[in-house]
């Protein structure tokens, strides 16, 4: 079995047309395994696989993605906040924008990435901010249980 230097060579040799686009296409092969393999989906991606269908359209009043004005008082409330409401649900958002499967790192990074694209500095949750995104979820489920 060939290397994957001397197929990259040989590749190159037939088509220069690629020797720009093949190294990109195998680096983006390579992160994109990498963060399959940590099984954590990136803010872009879980973006553009579940939070698309609402937030880029603003269904049921989602705020458009990239819309500051729509975002600006969510972004006020705090990343901990937001995200754990949109975590259990809120207005007609459903529970993890509707996939079950989701982990809280993920969501979470979809809620900062979608923050970032409308001004806000909200960075890729750590640690912390999942501890305190945790507590704020508690927070609001006992409230939607007591409204019950």
């Amino acid at each position: 079995m060939r290397s994957f230097v001397a197929m990259f060579k040989q590749t190159a040799y037939r088509s220069p047309a690629m020797t720009v686009k093949l190294p990109t296409f195998v680096l983006g092969v390579f992160i994109s395994t990498a963060i399959s393999a940590q099984g954590i989906e990136s803010g872009e991606r879980v973006y553009t696989q579940v939070c698309f269908a609402c937030h880029a359209t603003a269904v049921q009043n989602a705020p458009k993605f990239g819309d500051k004005t729509a975002w600006l008082p969510l972004l006020k409330e705090g990343q901990h906040v937001v995200t754990a409401h949109g975590w259990v649900g809120q207005r007609g958002m459903p529970a993890r924008g509707g996939r079950a499967d989701l982990s809280l790192e993920e969501f979470a990074g979809a809620a900062a990435y979608m923050a970032r694209a409308a001004g806000g500095n909200w960075k890729d949750p750590d640690a912390a901010m999942l501890n305190r995104i945790r507590t704020e979820e508690k927070k609001r489920i006992e409230e939607l249980k007591a409204k019950k």
